[in-house]
């Protein structure tokens, strides 16, 4: 369809134009039209220089002309003077047609003159336009380099600029990361100190907590007991019981010394 058509032809020449527009550097841009200028001048000074050519080959040739009309006036003169009156009409007529010859390339090198002289004048103009926008684009990219550079500047003190901003992110990730594993660590301290893991070297035993808990209370409560039974009997003053020979107690006291 016609409009949805213009339409793409829009947004691809506005795509287009802001590729462009980020590509072009105004350095370069000023460069080119100096030196495109530069091109010009250089095509209108051959001009002139073509013109001028043109204008002394045609004076070289008036030149030889005229020396014809001197030669076939002097052979005009010598013929009546041995009454060869029919050899000196072909003279005067060769020398008029001459003269009519010369009245044409004189023409031609009046009309060369002028415009040599307006190449000349519009060389001189475009010269001095020339030299006016170098001063004025030199300028102009001093201009830009100071303030692209204030621009590079004030983006890397804000930290806005593209560079910047990417530093900026990776310092923020970097912060998430380390924020992250502080309080994972922080809830496997917490985890810990609750008793919520289980000891490793307790895994595959086949007891599970109740198990374990219940064999501590009746460990412990032996040992109360034998506590029990060992003071009452350093209380009634009564001797320790006999080991017996051949008992473990008895054959490590007869190893002793």
């Amino acid at each position: 369809m016609p409009g949805v058509a213009g339409r793409m032809s829009t947004v691809i020449k506005a795509k287009i134009s802001k590729l462009l527009d980020r590509a072009e550097d105004p350095g370069e841009t000023l460069d080119y039209s100096y030196q495109k200028q530069i091109e010009l001048l250089q095509n209108v000074k051959k001009g002139i220089a073509d013109v001028v050519t043109s204008k002394k080959r045609l004076q070289l040739q008036t030149k030889k002309l005229e020396g014809d009309v001197v030669k076939l006036d002097t052979q005009a003169r010598q013929a009546l003077s041995q009454n060869r009156e029919d050899l000196a009409r072909v003279a005067l007529e060769r020398k008029t047609l001459i003269q009519t010859e010369l009245q044409s390339l004189d023409q031609q090198v009046t009309e060369l003159e002028g415009q040599q002289e307006k190449l000349t004048e519009s060389e001189k103009k475009l010269r001095a336009k020339i030299e006016q926008f170098r001063t004025k684009k030199e300028v102009i990219k001093a201009q830009y380099s100071a303030a692209e550079a204030q621009v590079k500047i004030g983006e890397a003190a804000t930290g806005v600029g593209e560079e910047m901003a990417d530093v900026g992110l990776a310092m923020q990730r970097a912060v998430d990361k380390t924020e992250n594993m502080r309080a994972r660590a922080d809830a496997v301290e917490e985890l810990e100190a609750a008793g919520t893991f289980e000891d490793l070297t307790q895994l595959g035993s086949g007891e599970d907590d109740i198990d374990r808990e219940l064999k501590t209370l009746t460990t412990s409560g032996a040992v109360d007991d034998e506590l029990a039974k060992m003071k009452a009997e350093l209380g009634s003053g009564g001797a320790p019981p006999a080991i017996e020979p051949g008992t473990a107690e008895g054959a490590a006291k007869e190893d002793s010394p």
